[in-house]
């Protein structure tokens, strides 16, 4: 489970990079960015409470 989470969260720390990347390459629109920034916040939060939930 924590495998899980923390590779949750690397991927909510990924997406921000991929999305600036396409918007500098005018792949997507500003507002595509911003929702994909937003996914790569609840990503990340995610991934922190299932990380909390797991045992040590």
């Amino acid at each position: 489970m924590r495998f899980f989470g923390r590779s949750v969260q690397m991927l909510g720390l990924f997406v921000p990079c991929i999305a600036i990347l396409l918007q500098l390459n005018r792949s997507i629109s500003l507002v595509q960015m911003l929702v994909m920034l937003v996914g790569a916040v609840c990503l990340f939060l995610i991934g922190r409470i299932v990380e909390g939930y797991a045992r040590p």
